[in-house]
Formats: structure tokens, sequence, C-alpha cells
């Protein structure tokens, strides 16, 4: 007979008999005990999602869960080793190190002895480092763990190929409205009472939650908390009471890169109204007004170019306002920018000339410029012909002599091609007037 087990400890609190009475936070008591609990994930969860086809077959490889805090990414993994009666230890990349991931490789080893499998959840799975990474790799391999990492980051920057190649990566989406109202209705269920606001102030208790699902369950207990007997907030009440949520911003991640993104694409799409809108949601989450200002700067150069050339002027002027100013007068300087260069003519003739040029004298190499454009300082440099047959333009008829001005071995090329736009319409009659003279002076 195997000798008993020693039983676990009690604190000193489950000792006394209090534990049981400890209050504990409405995001945890609410949290799913089944997956067809968990609101806001049915491409993943719905009849016809990933997770629900695996767990039809009663097997599970290893998963990277991908999405933004509080989508139930951790709950969902839990309730996965319940449904495929794996045992669940659960790590976090911020608090574990090699010594950590060793003692769970054992002990899944040992369980798995025993004929018990293991569903590791990893934590923040990105902030391990690439040599703790691939340590997963030999066990996901050889089946001791089925592991599960939870990431906010992409996958695709953030974890090693080889960990990637042996998980699928599913994508969890934050919360639509009608997701929190479920979270809202359920909360209210369990607490049989209404949360004290008026149909504006729900909705916008709803948008506060950012799509955060363990968010929206704090807002309405913080509610509660505050509410007096019969009382009823309205929307602006709401905002005074809870002070507003920060929104979900870390400039190091891919929301950051987001938004950027999405404020110069509607620029580039002369779209005024969207890019105030991106503007004005990196502002609000606190972005360094700078960055955005010489972001603006680049738009300009590579959006716009010679089609409006004071865009950039603006864009410079824009940046040196904000720095003179400061926030928050200056950042109006950064939205009129922002504004000009939305509904200015667009050309990206310059930026992609300027590439294409750069491929080309990387791939010639140093190549020597026509002699008859050298200067020719020594007596032995006259002799080896440099300087000798430049044409002074000023002298010429028109300002142009039409000689060319590239290496002989490379022979003339065309970068610029201007379009039929803004300011680079003339520039485009121009070229073109100078193509023929440069055909008709021998040039070529």
């Amino acid at each position: 007979m195997s000798p008993k087990r020693p039983t676990e400890t009690p604190t000193l609190f489950a000792a006394a008999g209090l534990d049981h009475d400890a209050p504990h936070p409405l995001p945890d008591r609410l949290r799913p005990r089944a997956l067809s609990e968990v609101v806001g994930q049915d491409h993943i969860l719905g009849p016809d999602g990933a997770l629900t086809r695996m767990l039809e077959t009663r097997t599970l490889g290893s998963l990277v869960f991908w999405g933004p805090p509080g989508t139930g990414k951790t709950t969902v993994a839990r309730l996965l080793a319940d449904a495929t009666d794996l045992h669940f230890e659960q790590i976090s990349a911020v608090f574990s190190g090699v010594a950590d991931l060793k003692k769970a490789f054992d002990a899944a080893r040992a369980r798995r002895e025993m004929g018990k499998g293991t569903l590791l959840f990893v934590d923040e799975v990105h902030r391990f480092n690439r040599a703790q990474q691939d340590s997963f790799l030999p066990v996901m391999e050889d089946g001791t763990v089925v592991m599960v990492g939870a990431t906010t980051e992409n996958p695709s920057f953030e974890l090693n190929a080889a960990l990637l190649s042996r998980a699928r990566v599913l994508v969890f989406r934050s919360l639509d409205a009608a997701a929190i109202e479920k979270l809202f209705a359920h909360a209210e269920a369990v607490e049989g009472r209404k949360l004290p606001l008026d149909a504006e102030a729900r909705a916008v208790l709803v948008r506060m939650a950012d799509g955060d699902g363990r968010a929206s369950l704090t807002l309405a207990e913080e509610v509660w908390r505050s509410a007096r007997a019969d009382e009823i907030f309205n929307a602006a009440q709401l905002q005074e009471i809870l002070q507003r949520r920060a929104p979900i911003y870390d400039k190091s991640a891919d929301g950051h890169y987001n938004l950027i993104s999405a404020l110069h694409k509607s620029v580039r799409g002369s779209d005024p109204d969207a890019a105030l809108y991106y503007l004005a949601r990196m502002l609000d989450a606190g972005e360094d007004p700078l960055f955005l200002a010489r972001r603006v700067v680049r738009m300009a150069v590579e959006d716009i170019g010679l089609a409006d050339p004071q865009a950039l002027v603006i864009a410079n002027a824009a940046k040196d306002a904000f720095d003179f100013l400061g926030h928050p007068e200056g950042e109006l300087a950064i939205a009129q920018a922002v504004v000009y260069l939305a509904t200015a003519p667009k050309s990206n003739a310059v930026y992609t000339a300027f590439g294409t040029a750069m491929q080309v004298a990387k791939q010639a190499g140093s190549l020597l410029p026509p002699k008859h454009i050298l200067n020719s300082p020594t007596k032995l440099m006259k002799s080896e012909g440099y300087g000798s047959g430049y044409a002074y333009d000023h002298d010429a008829p028109d300002a142009f002599s039409g000689q060319d001005y590239f290496p002989e071995a490379l022979g003339r090329q065309t970068f610029y091609d201007p379009p039929e736009r803004g300011f680079e319409r003339e520039i485009r009659k121009r070229l073109d007037y100078w193509a023929k003279l440069r055909k008709e002076r021998g040039g070529t």
C-alpha cells in the first residue's frame, strides 16, 4: 500500500475558515466554466471554428494565441485542458527562467510516464529570449507537452521560426459591442441587479471597455461600487466617476505601428477626416507629438513630393511650431499639416526615382563621370582630356546645352517620371521640352 500523500498545508486564512468568504473580483467570479460560455471568439469556438474541429477529434496540437488583453486567451487554454483531459500547467515568461522551464518539463515527463498528458500554458511567451524559446522544441516534438503560448505581440516578429513551425497561430479578436453587452447581461444576472446606467451611459461604458472583456467587468464592478441607492448615472456622471479608461496603446508594440500606418495611408489616400481621426487617436493615447511631426514630414516627401513643393515646407513648419508652442497648442499645427497633406495632389515620382537611382548606383559600381564635366586643376588632368568640350549651359540658347552627364559605360538613364498632377504637370512640360532640345542638339 502506497504511503498516504501529505495534504497541502492550509493557509492561515483557510485554517481560520475565512478564505471561503473572501471577496473575489467580478471578472474572476464570472470566468467561463465551459468553452461554450466564452464570448467574442466565435471564429475559433463556433460550430465551424478551428478549436471546435480540433476538439471533435479529441486531439490537440501546440498552439499560439495571439490577441489583445482581455479576450480570453488564458481562460480558453484552461478549458482546452479540461476538454482534452490534460493536466493544466501555467507559467509566465515574465517570472520564469531556465530553471523554471526545466522543472515544468521534468514534471510533464513524470506525468507522461503515469499516462497523463500536460497542456503547458505559457503566458507572455514572446518575452522569452530565443534560447529559451528553443528549449520548448524537444518537448513539443516528442509530445511531452502540448504548448499553448499567449502573446499580445505579432508572433511573426517575436517568436522563433522553429517554434512557429511546430505550433498553429490562432488570432483572438477584441470583443465587439455585442460581446461586451453579453458580459454585462451575464454580470447583471449573477449579481441580481441592473447596472445603474441610462441607455447613453451604458453605451459609453461599452466603449470604455475598448474590446477588453476583463476590463468591461472591472468597470461594471466600479459602477456598482460607486452608485448610491436608487441612483442612475448618465454619460457625463459615468465619465466623471470612472475617470475614463486609458486606451490600449503600447508605443513599442503593434498598436503603435497599426495606427501610424493607418494615419499615413489615410493621408496618402487623400482622406483628411480619417487622417485626423488617427492623429487624434495617437495623441489621445500619449504618443510623442514630435514623432508624429517627423512622420508627417516623411509623408510630404514620400507621397506628395514635387506635386506640391509647399507640402514639405508646411510639414517642417508644423514640426517647428510644435517645438515652439508645445502641448497642447502646438498639436493644432500638426493637425493643419495633416489636413494640408491629405488634400494635396499626390506623387511618389521622386520617391520611386530615388529608389531606382540608388539601385543602379549600387549595381553599376564606381564609374567615372564623363571627362568633359570633370575639373582639370593640373596639367596632367588637362592632357588627359578632363574638362575638354564642356558646354557652359548659361551660354547656350535657352540656358540648355543638351550634353550628356552620365558615365559613358552606363549610358543615359531615366529615373524621374513626373505624373500629370499638381505642380509636376509643369515639371513634365519642362522635361519634355528639354528632351526635345537634347535630341536636336545631339545629347541623346
